[in-house]
């Protein structure tokens, strides 16, 4: 009989405020996910964390909702929210997948994958009907939200797209200024509106240091500048008007370009364009206080003020100066020059040369005001980590301006900036007092979890890193204590649960109580890092293994200490050592065997060494690994051993005799930790669990030799690893400093079968690897193509729709027989169909095929149409002809005529059997997409009778009394005309 398993499965993630990867949106606490939460005023922070995105209220701290679709387990890389519905959101993944998100449900709407790699910069346009994304394989994708299809596919760039924005080039009805006089970053002549005749521009910046206009009417590149004159391009800022925009890179420097609205405004509207007319301008160049890259620029959302950041701890807020405050600047730093001139007179008596460059300085030739005094540094807000995306918070206008910053150090900053007061003259050059005013970062650490040790009963979780220790139930996984320790290796739960031990790189063991949250004793144990520790199987003691070379032995005492200004004393732990084991190099584990009998020390030589409990004795030395040892744990019988180490290999051992019974390559990185399951009351007390810096845990059969299952979800190292005492689930923490509980499930699994998943998976993977190569193959790269990307998803709804066709082709053909046969022949039975259509519940072939097209999403229609070959289009067709004369779903019938009549141009009009059939279903057409338009004609006319009508009913006029009862008392002689309403 064939043995199965039990199926372990990702059930939570905990620990984890924000990741690396993405940056973070803040969103106004009107938009609240769950309308029965109550508003704070603060707003709500948008982050992705790992594969999940995740919105928190930052004013409480609280995870308001989650937003994780299952079937992706590629890490979120960017967020971006629409302008005009502030519930919805675009998330870009690693894998090159979109996915437009419905916030108020947490639910998918539209999903999009033209992508070869992870997403890098998203935009919505002003109307929010389409979105630009651009991504590491250097293209940018242009989708249309309501079509859900890619618009096009630009390619120019020859590095990562680092930074993308939508153009819309209609100004304001206000007088616009002189382009050499106006202020670019002035945002006093109001918002930019979309245009709704011409396409718009898209402004792209690349890490090839290019910055591009693309007109996407026309869709080409209009303009190409070198954005930064030291590297790669890092990020662009775009001002709310539109005016102007701002690309950074290396070494702090800042780049400001004008951008000439009212120029492309007449580019839209005409057909032909000046080649001479450049519409980007530089402006100049600024250097941040960082020398480092800049990360992201952003504008607040007035236009007066302009945040940028590195990869340091820092923002740095710039001031954007209006019209008048450039002119007094320029005024004073006359009037300076012009003092100093007259005293360089006075001092050397050369009136006449001096005397020219004073009137020189008085009227300089430039009316255009140099960049550096229009944007100006204003403070430097310091965080408490690095800074890894920084978005302005739109609350309402006060005192202050907030700024919402993620760090990499897992957390969330809100800071209030004081605004500059125009009324106030303040002589002190000081920068204004800026303060922290909230903060996500309870529910994480702010370094790698080093150390997971799970309590007695399973219900709370310790985890420790360098500075805290935290305790979480597991249940609800919420932080229930946090407290602080020194640089924590590891760490464990005393019996009863009510004190977590911990060992530090210091040497020294510390001791919590967790119900007061209070240190009780810290322990200079040993001179190097205590890389290790276990608690005796009977829970009296305790041994803890360091790089001094020496494992010494604790036990625990109950003393009665003075409580200080009483006679009264308390009851308090103390750990008293007894004996100590030295050895030949530092040891990196150590375990007790769970029959109380033996001792076993990994050494940094690569070896194992076993000793009685009892006496210290060595009784075996186990040889083998190539690198030290890192892990290893004793089965629950204390007949087997199972290591791990640096040199990617597990090994399992005989405890009887020291024999390895299994050495196997299991990971490819160094393996941190293996855990047995503690039990054996399902057969499964051989099995084991290994955690590797490769981001996998791996399930073995350690009588068997043989891999169970793998469970893949973290996006980092993996460091610890702990199994519940029942084994009903396994903790892993790791480097992307989530916390992942992985649940044993009733699914069983067989090993064949997993067999077979896996080399399934790697086909598909070189399936899609070698689509990809086929693509990049095609010769030179055009600079606009369709944007789509062949997936495994597309080749499957390919091969269905081939298959639907087949075998509806065939029933169309047994059902005109059929008709035929029964007009010689009334009685005749009804032909054997294909049991598909009977089991569908006896549906025709047209409306099969119908149903299998509209399954497939509209993102993916195309990719799949091209899977088709030409022998199956007349198929095709012919069904097309069918729903345009029934009038089936016409926007998808039009669709994927005109999709397939632009794919197989040539060879359609080369066919003389298809000529005949494209004029009926012209005529289909054509009668059906006139019913079509007759019918919204009237819908139309109907709105705008019923809108007509709630308006006149909506509005009052107010009326002079007095002269409306004259004007009534001249007309009561007068016979009126009356008018009556037919309708």
């Amino acid at each position: 009989m064939v043995k199965s398993y039990l199926k372990y499965e990702h059930s939570k993630s905990f620990g984890l405020i924000t990741s690396a990867t993405s940056n973070a949106v803040w969103s106004p606490d009107g938009n609240a996910p769950n309308s029965s939460t109550r508003s704070t005023g603060a707003g709500r922070a948008i982050v992705g964390a790992d594969e999940e995105v995740l919105c928190w209220d930052v004013k409480k701290g609280e995870l308001l909702s989650r937003w994780k679709d299952p079937g992706c387990s590629a890490e979120v890389t960017a967020i971006c929210q629409s302008k005009t519905d502030p519930d919805v959101y675009a998330v870009g993944y690693g894998d090159g997948s979109i996915r437009v998100w419905d916030s108020r449900i947490a639910t998918v709407i539209i999903s999009f994958n033209g992508h070869r790699s992870g997403i890098t910069a998203l935009a919505f346009d002003e109307a929010g009907v389409r979105l630009a994304s651009g991504a590491q394989d250097t293209d940018i994708v242009v989708w249309d939200l309501v079509a859900e299809v890619g618009i096009a596919k630009l390619r120019g760039h020859k590095n990562q797209i680092t930074g993308l924005q939508f153009l819309h080039p209609k100004v304001s009805t206000e007088t616009p200024i002189d382009g050499e006089d106006a202020n670019e970053f002035d945002n006093t002549n109001g918002h930019i509106s979309a245009n709704e005749e011409h396409a718009g521009f898209l402004l792209t910046i690349s890490k090839d240091a290019l910055i591009k206009l693309w007109d996407l009417g026309s869709q080409h590149c209009m303009e190409t500048h070198v954005a930064q004159t030291n590297g790669e391009c890092w990020s662009m800022g775009l001002a709310p008007n539109h005016k102007s925009c701002v690309t950074a890179g290396n070494d702090g420097e800042l780049k400001v370009w004008s951008i000439d609205v009212q120029g492309l405004r007449k580019v839209s509207t005409y057909v032909t364009e000046d080649l001479e007319k450049q519409y980007l301008k530089e402006r100049g160049t600024l250097y941040r206080h960082g020398k480092d890259r800049t990360l992201s620029v952003a504008f607040h959302p007035s236009g007066h003020y302009l945040a940028v950041h590195g990869s340091d701890k820092a923002v740095e807020i710039w001031t954007i100066r209006t019209s008048a405050e450039v002119q007094k600047s320029q005024a004073r730093k006359r009037r300076r020059r012009k003092e100093k001139e007259n005293a360089l007179i006075g001092e050397d008596k050369l009136g006449n040369v001096s005397g020219t460059k004073a009137s020189d300085m008085d009227n300089p030739g430039d009316g255009e005001a140099d960049v550096s005094e229009v944007i100006v540094p204003y403070v430097i807000v310091r965080t408490t980590g690095k800074v890894r995306s920084a978005e302005w918070s739109a609350t309402k206008a006060g005192k202050a301006v907030q700024l919402l910053a993620a760090t990499t150090n897992n957390q969330l900053e809100v800071y209030d900036i004081p605004v500059k007061r125009k009324d106030k003259k303040s002589k002190s050059s000081e920068p204004p007092d800026y303060n922290r005013t909230f903060s996500v970062d309870m529910p994480g650490h702010r370094t790698d979890v080093r150390s997971l040790a799970l309590s007695s009963d399973d219900r709370m979780l310790a985890s420790a890193s360098n500075g805290s220790l935290k305790i979480w139930n597991i249940r609800t996984q919420s932080c229930l204590r946090t407290l602080e320790c020194g640089y924590a290796l590891c760490s464990s739960f005393l019996p009863g649960d009510k004190i977590v031990v911990v060992g530090n790189r210091n040497g020294e063991l510390e001791l919590f109580d967790i119900a007061s949250s209070t240190l009780i004793e810290t322990v200079k144990a040993h001179d190097g890092p205590v890389w290790t520790l276990h608690v005796h199987p009977d829970g009296k003691s305790i041994v803890t293994g360091s790089a001094d070379m020496t494992a010494k032995f604790w036990t625990f005492e109950i003393v009665q200490e003075e409580i200080p200004g009483t006679v009264r004393t308390t009851p308090r732990l103390r750990l008293n050592h007894t004996r100590t084991l030295k050895v030949v190099d530092d040891i990196l584990s150590i375990r007790f065997s769970p029959d109380s009998r033996l001792l076993a020390v990994a050494l940094l030589d690569n070896t194992v060494k076993v000793f009685f409990a009892d006496s210290l004795k060595l009784f075996l030395n186990l040889y083998g690994h190539k690198l030290p040892v890192l892990n290893m744990d004793i089965s629950y019988d204390s007949k087997l051993i199972v290591t791990c180490s640096a040199d990617k290999n597990i090994r399992l051992w005989g405890l009887d005799f020291g024999d390895c019974h299994k050495a196997f390559f299991a990971h490819q990185d160094s393996i941190m930790q293996v855990a047995f399951v503690p039990h054996n009351q399902d057969g499964n007390g051989h099995h084991f669990f290994s955690a590797s810096k490769d981001r996998m845990v791996k399930y073995w059969d350690g009588d068997k030799f043989q891999q169970i299952q793998k469970l893949e979800g973290h996006h980092g190292e993996i460091w610890a690893l702990a199994v519940s005492r029942t084994g009903d689930f396994v903790v892993s923490a790791s480097h992307d400093k989530s916390i992942r509980t992985w649940q044993q499930t009733d699914e069983q699994i067989f090993l064949e079968e997993e067999r077979e998943k896996e080399l399934e998976e790697l086909y598909e993977g070189t399936l899609t690897t070698s689509l990809e190569q086929e693509e990049e193959a095609g010769g030179e790269k055009s600079e606009v193509v369709a944007a789509g990307k062949q997936t495994v998803e597309t080749l499957m709804a390919g091969e269905k729709i081939a298959e639907a066709l087949e075998i509806g082709m065939a029933d169309l053909e047994i059902m005109e027989e059929w008709k035929e046969m029964k007009l010689r022949q009334p009685n005749a039975a009804q032909p054997q169909r294909n049991p598909i259509f009977m089991a569908y519940g006896n549906v025709s072939a047209e409306a099969h095929v119908l149903s299998v097209v509209q399954k497939i999403t509209a993102a993916a229609l195309q990719d799949a149409l091209l899977v088709l070959p030409f022998e199956k289009v007349t198929a095709l067709f012919t069904f097309l002809r069918i729903w345009a004369e029934r009038q089936w779903n016409m926007p998808l019938t039009c669709r994927i005529l005109f999709f397939m009549l632009k794919t197989h141009h040539r060879q359609i009009i080369a066919s003389k059997t298809m000529r005949p059939m494209l004029d009926e279903i012209r005529g289909h057409l054509r009668w059906a997409l006139q019913q079509q338009k007759d019918m919204m004609g009237f819908n139309m006319a109907a709105l705008r009778f019923v809108g007509n009508q709630v308006r006149d009913k909506g509005t009052k006029d107010y009326v002079d009394e007095e002269a409306w009862e004259q004007e009534e008392k001249g007309e009561k002689g007068r016979k009126k005309r009356t008018f009556i309403d037919l309708a």
